[in-house]
This record gives structure tokens, sequence and C-alpha cells, in this order.
């Protein structure tokens, strides 16, 4: 027989679900909010010991309730809270199987798609897959087996709340680890994420797929295309993640696909360069739009109305200089990282922008080749400006040494590296480096060589 304290708790347990199971909506987020303040933090048989061993009988009312009012965000967020306090108790395996049983995966997976509920709600359901994730490889091959990757990436990349991406990101990041079976489609999801609009997704994508890369030990043929893409944007932030990433893929064999694509970010296509006039600006337009002062480059990619006429404008073509620009960085950073680029590059400059001709002196292809390929300094060593007259100085401060002057000289640099290698007897490839290219863009490139020397 019970004693009078086991009737007496077994009684209030029996009044508590009596009274949840007849309130209404007002009365259940008193009682919710009521359960939370009390029993955060507490373990599973501390909860038990507070429920009279009955709280599987009060979670079970909650995952009811889920099931039944999670399209009208009703209480959502609560209900959410409460469950989370069972599921993330210490020694709650019980309570996870409880929650799996009764589809609680595919609950929490349809409510972060859902477009009506509010965003603190869907942060909970992300939190709440976590603690499943996080509590073992069978867990995270549920949530995969229930196309868990595409709603999760597809709800990263519409997510408003940088806060709930980061969420996001820490799943993202736990299902990559120790789940060999759907390690794949989670790294294929990550790069699906890519040319998404949110530059904060992309931004989290990149740095998972930074730590999903060595584990996943190959990559994907995609994935040279998406993160080439990526290095047009206008957030500093993806741009810098986007060249780590490929400072990474460098030791992997689309290292060859990512130079040639890179090579050829520095090149204008034909049909971008038909709606463009080619020139550079000269020292004294600079000087007008306060780009230069006291013999010093500044980057002046800023947007402004058009009546301000002392920032550059922002253009249609603006992107593509800013992917060429990142694409010299990306090339010039594995330079340094790589003896393999090394020995393949050759300097590239961008010649209708100023941002394409400055910046990749940055981290500059020609300095890091003059530092580590002597061929290639004694070719540039007869030319003036800054990359021979200063080829061993720190290449991190050489773009804002340059002054007019040298900038023009920079841009109109022609030296033929690919000659000079050869006629040195380097085993350098113009194939290697720019791949097969169509007849109208040889064309084009003919041309223009033509051009410049017909100018000087």
């Amino acid at each position: 027989m019970t004693s009078i304290k086991e009737q007496a708790a077994i009684s209030r347990l029996l009044s508590f679900l009596q009274e949840w199971d007849n309130a209404g909506k007002v009365a259940r987020s008193h009682i919710l909010d009521k359960f939370i303040e009390t029993n955060q933090g507490k373990t599973a048989p501390e909860l038990e010991q507070e429920f009279s061993q009955g709280a599987s009988l009060f979670l079970v009312r909650l995952t009811t309730s889920l099931r039944i009012t999670y399209m009208t965000d009703s209480c959502l967020e609560k209900l959410l809270r409460s469950i989370g306090i069972f599921l993330s108790a210490v020694s709650s395996n019980r309570y996870l199987i409880e929650f799996l049983e009764v589809g609680g995966v595919l609950t929490l997976l349809e409510i972060l798609g859902l477009e009506k509920i509010k965003e603190e709600a869907k942060k909970e359901s992300v939190k709440l897959l976590q603690v499943i994730a996080n509590s073992g490889r069978t867990y995270k091959e549920l949530i995969c087996e229930s196309y868990g990757v595409r709603s999760i990436a597809e709800f990263l990349a519409k997510s408003k709340s940088e806060e709930t991406q980061e969420e996001v990101q820490v799943l993202l990041d736990s299902l990559v680890h120790g789940n060999p079976k759907y390690q794949n489609q989670v790294y294929k999801g990550l790069i699906a994420l890519l040319p998404c609009e949110s530059p904060k997704a992309q931004q989290l994508s990149l740095q998972t797929l930074r730590t999903a890369q060595p584990i996943i030990g190959t990559t994907h043929p995609s994935i040279v295309d998406c993160v080439l893409k990526v290095l047009g944007t206008m957030h500093l932030e993806v741009q810098y993640e986007a060249i780590e990433l490929i400072k990474d893929l460098v030791g992997y064999d689309v290292r060859q696909a990512l130079l040639k694509g890179l090579v050829a970010l520095l090149i204008p296509s034909v049909k971008e360069t038909s709606k463009l006039q080619a020139k550079i600006l000269s020292g004294k337009d600079l000087l007008k739009w306060g780009c230069l002062g006291h013999g010093r480059a500044v980057s002046c990619l800023t947007a402004a109305p058009s009546s301000d006429p002392s920032v550059l404008q922002l253009t249609p073509s603006l992107p593509m200089f800013l992917q060429q620009a990142a694409a010299a960085k990306a090339i010039g950073a594995s330079c340094r990282c790589s003896p393999w680029w090394r020995s393949t590059c050759a300097s590239a400059w961008g010649r209708n922008s100023t941002s394409s001709s400055w910046l990749p002196t940055r981290p500059p292809p020609a300095t890091s080749l003059c530092q580590a390929q002597l061929q290639v300094q004694t070719a540039l060593a007869p030319q003036p400006g800054p990359p021979c007259s200063c080829p061993q100085s720190n290449a991190e401060d050489l773009y804002m040494k340059i002054d007019s002057i040298q900038a023009d000289i920079l841009a109109a640099n022609t030296v033929n590296v690919t000659k000079a290698l050869c006629l040195h007897g380097s085993s350098y490839s113009m194939n290697t480096l720019y791949g097969s290219r169509d007849s109208a863009q040889m064309a084009y490139l003919t041309h223009f060589e033509e051009d410049v020397e017909s100018k000087e």
C-alpha cells in the first residue's frame, strides 16, 4: 500500500493534470510560465520527483498540444521551451524516445517552414533539434532521414534573425560530425546555400564548409563555381570566408579548377566588356574624386547619390570589379600558402577598374611570385613601377605606397610572364593556367593586347 505522503503527491499530480486539461489558452500560458520558471535546469530524477514519478504524463500533454496547435502559433514558444526542459535534462533518454515516437522531429522541421510562425518560436525549434542531434548518431540519422537537411538549409537562407541563423549553423555543424551515413548530404546542402541572397547565411555556410571539408575528405565538383560566384559579394565578411575556404581547397583535387576559375575572373568576359568602355582612371580624375591623397591609394567603392561627385558611384559593373579584386586576393593568399600555386600562377590585373587594379596588390600575385620565382623577378626588373621597385617589400602595405603615376604603370604593365618563364626553362604551361577558351574570348584578348601595344 502507498503511504499517505505518496497518496498526497499523486493527488497533487492528478489535480495539476486536470487543471491543464480544463485550462484555456491564457490559463495554459500561465501554467507554462510557472513550469519553466520552477523547473529550468532540473535533471530527469528531479523532474520525476516533482511530478510524483509521473512527469511523462505532463510531457505527453505538451507534445499533444504542440501537434494540435503549432500551426496557430498559440503559446508555441513556451510549449517548445517546456519540452526542451524535458529533453535537455540529464538522464532524459526516456523523454527523448517518447517525444520522437509521436513524430516530434517531423513537427519541429515543419515549424521551420511555416511563414506565419514567429522567429522566436522557430529558434526554439532549432534548439530542440540541436538537443536531439547531440544525443547520438542514431538521432542525427533520424533528422536527415526526415528530409531535415533540406528544411534546415532553407530556413537558414530565409531567416531574418542573425541569432537564429547562428543557432542553425550550430545544428548543421553537429549534423556533419559523427554522421558518416549522411555527412555528404549535409555537405551538399551547405554548398547549395552559397548562392542564396542572405549574406549572413553565406558567411555561416562558408564557415561550416571549412569545418566539414576535412571530415568529408573529398570535394564536390559544384563547390568551385559556387565559391567563385560568392567572390562578387559586396559584403567583406562573406568575401573573407570565401577566400579562406579557397585557401583550404588548395590541398584538394579541385585546385587546378579553382586556379583556372580565379584567373578567368581576372579577365572580363566578352559579354561584360562589350557593355563597358575599357579605360583606367587617370591620376587627375582620381584626385578630383578624392580617391588619391598624398601619394596613397584609397578604396573608393562607397555608394553615394549620383549628385555627389566626391565618391565613386555604384554601377552595374561594380560586382564584376569586386569579383576581380577578390579573385586576385585569393590568388595572392593561395600563392603564399601553396608551392604548387606559386609555381603555376602568373600576375594578372583587371584593367577596367581602379579597385580591381589596386586591391590585387594588397596580397599581390606579382610580389608573391617575385619572392618565390626568380624568373618572374628577372622579367619584371626592367619594368618601372611598384612591383619591380620594391618586390621584396611587405606585400600587405604595397597598395598604400603607390601614387597615381605608379598606378597607371601598374595597370599598363605588359610583361609576358609565360614567355619569361619559358625562356628561363620553367615548366609552365599556358593551358594549365588559362585552360581552353573559345575563339571569341581569345580574339578579344588578342585585340586587347594589340590595342595596348598601339597606344604605347
